[in-house]
């Protein structure tokens, strides 16, 4: 796909989340654009922040949750998403013409928890999805519809039941590749998603 059809997903990658990770990667895909993010490649030999700066400067999209800034079992809140945010953020502003046109979803669970904790983005527009799934696919397809030209992206609703049924076929679709369904990594979780997208 084409480099402006790239979108860079941050947002959080443990099992909680996964089920909301997947849907905004299936959301993308179909959609038309291609996913991005930290998880596509392993690969020692350079530091995790290097990886996402290149991520951020090749991807002229973003999709950001912030959702999950919870304290750990430490006292120690999460603040991984909106550093990337602010990567993301900086790379607008202070980059070349061509980072300057990059576009954004900011998300989170509750309308204005986010300045509870990162006053600093108030003023502009955080979507809110209420840790809903269907509310968080139609959150991502509005905001895919309006970085699209030509004809208008399906409505959040058809892409909604559409996961539902790839959901359902999942397993199947691993066992047919001989993957782990329960242990799916990025890249063979976006070629499946991919085919099944493709597939009708």
């Amino acid at each position: 796909m084409a480099a402006r059809k790239a979108v860079f997903i941050n947002c959080p990658f443990d099992g909680a989340y996964f089920p909301f990770f997947h849907a905004i990667v299936f959301t993308v895909l179909y959609c038309g654009f291609k996913p991005r993010c930290a998880l596509e490649t392993v690969d020692a030999a350079g530091t995790r922040i290097a990886k996402i700066e290149k991520l951020i400067e090749d991807c002229p999209l973003g999709i950001h949750d912030i959702s999950r800034t919870e304290l750990n079992a430490h006292g120690l809140p999460r603040f991984n998403m909106p550093l990337e945010l602010g990567l993301f953020l900086g790379a607008k502003r202070f980059g070349d013409k061509t980072q300057a046109r990059k576009r954004c979803l900011v998300l989170d669970s509750e309308p204005y928890r986010y300045q509870q904790f990162l006053s600093d983005i108030a003023g502009q527009d955080i979507e809110a999805h209420g840790n809903d799934i269907p509310t968080l696919i139609g959150k991502v397809r509005l905001f895919l519809n309006a970085a699209k030209r030509g004809q208008p992206l399906p409505s959040g609703a058809l892409i909604s039941t559409d996961y539902d049924k790839f959901r359902a076929d999942l397993p199947a679709l691993c066992a047919e590749v001989d993957v782990d369904s329960d242990n799916l990594a990025f890249k063979d979780f976006v070629w499946i998603a991919a085919a099944w997208v493709e597939a009708g």
